[in-house]
């Protein structure tokens, strides 16, 4: 996902651009393309070009309670900043930033998205992919899917030491 920029580098500070990303990219590092729709809107700003986008995509995960595949839909936004790496008038290098988290624009004056895109995405995961809400995970002796049917292990019987406990439920 990379849009040139030497048209926007050239222009003066407040110019802007906006892109319509409609590609499938390897977004949280898999391996698998991924769908990838959305807004990009690109800012010349004095030093750099601020760069915010809107995306959505749909990604696949594995489901923590029952260890199913699922297709998750995920929104990535972000406003990152791109700093040029050449003078685009000279040809000249220019000095590196010292913050060593800022993302650069190359020698061809090309923004590439991807690992921003990527960065995000994997924020955007949810830390405990579930399948649906109400999940009911997998049978802890024998394995069986729980939403798929139940299984035939036996009750287990409740220790009599618990047993007042149950009079919560």
């Amino acid at each position: 996902m990379q849009i040139n920029v030497s048209q926007l580098l050239q222009e003066s500070i407040g110019a802007t651009r906006d892109y319509e990303i409609n590609e499938a990219a390897d977004i949280i590092g898999d391996g698998k393309k991924y769908a990838t729709q959305g807004e990009c809107h690109l800012l010349r700003t004095q030093r750099s070009i601020l760069v915010k986008c809107a995306l959505s995509t749909e990604v696949e995960l594995t489901c923590n309670r029952c260890l199913g595949q699922f297709r998750h839909p995920l929104k990535v936004n972000f406003e990152e900043e791109f700093l040029p790496t050449v003078d685009v008038l000279s040809g000249a290098p220019l000095p590196l930033s010292e913050e060593a988290s800022n993302f650069t624009i190359d020698e061809h004056h090309t923004i590439d998205l991807s690992e921003a895109i990527r960065q995000y995405s994997v924020m955007a995961v949810p830390m405990k992919a579930l399948c649906k809400k109400d999940c009911a995970g997998l049978c802890q002796r024998c394995g069986q899917n729980l939403n798929q049917g139940k299984c035939d292990c036996p009750v287990q019987e409740i220790d009599p030491r618990w047993s007042e406990l149950t009079k919560l439920l």
